[in-house]
């Protein structure tokens, strides 16, 4: 008997149509997607502060101005380290200067030091103000209230914002007849500001006083934290 040879162009259709009938149907026909982009907005309390104190002593010669500086400075570093919120590495030194000036044919010496506490607890930063005055502080400036854990607050805007889009997106794909299916990707494109630095305390020459014993009023408010995402979900 004869056997039939088989042009191997048939062979070839053969072949493309077995592979087809083996792919899956999401190989033949392209994938539906939904690109969507998700916002979030959060007023995240301050719980922490940034103060700069600073002290300014005249004396007539400059290494007595210097030394009564430093002694008042660590005056003021004991009092504030009294401070509930202030713990070890939260205080940190500043700028040191010694200028000469006179009046009246009489010279003498200006000494200026600062140092900036961070603060833990926010509400008390009037406390820790008031503290410092009394113990020698002739300079204030702040407190500069930020969100202590930023990280953390930027993961909740973070979470908002994918909830945000995933809404749009169950959205869209009810209008189009499509059951929403996981996320294929996700973009990051927001970011979170720092606070802004305060000057470095200590260049101030005007005294700071307290009409009052009782802390100085001081509202932390809050600090506001933006995240957005784009994301890509599948459609089934």
């Amino acid at each position: 008997m004869e056997r039939t040879r088989l042009h191997p162009t048939v062979w070839l259709a053969l072949v493309l149509a077995l592979l087809a009938l083996a792919a899956p149907a999401g190989a033949i026909a392209a994938e539906r997607t939904v690109s969507v982009t998700g916002k979030a907005t959060l007023e995240v309390p301050n719980d922490s502060a940034r103060i700069g104190l600073g002290v300014n002593v005249v004396r007539p010669a400059k290494g007595a101005a210097l030394r009564a500086a430093s002694a008042r400075l660590r005056a003021v570093i004991v009092a504030v380290q009294k401070v509930p919120g202030v713990g070890d590495g939260d205080v940190r030194s500043g700028r040191v200067a010694v200028r000469k000036t006179g009046r009246g044919g009489k010279v003498r010496y200006v000494a200026a030091q600062g140092i900036t506490v961070t603060l833990h607890e926010a509400n008390r930063a009037g406390e820790l103000i008031a503290a410092a005055v009394a113990a020698g502080a002739s300079g204030v400036r702040g407190p500069s209230y930020f969100v202590g854990d930023t990280e953390a607050a930027y993961r909740r805007a973070l979470t908002a914002a994918f909830e945000a889009a995933r809404a749009k997106a169950q959205a869209l794909a009810t209008q189009a007849g499509a059951t929403l299916g996981p996320a294929q990707t996700i973009v990051e494109a927001g970011a979170i500001e720092p606070p802004q630095p305060l000057p470095a305390a200590g260049k101030g020459t005007e005294e700071s006083e307290s009409e009052e014993d009782r802390p100085p009023p001081t509202k932390p408010s809050t600090s506001t934290v933006t995240a957005t995402v784009n994301v890509v979900f599948s459609l089934l």
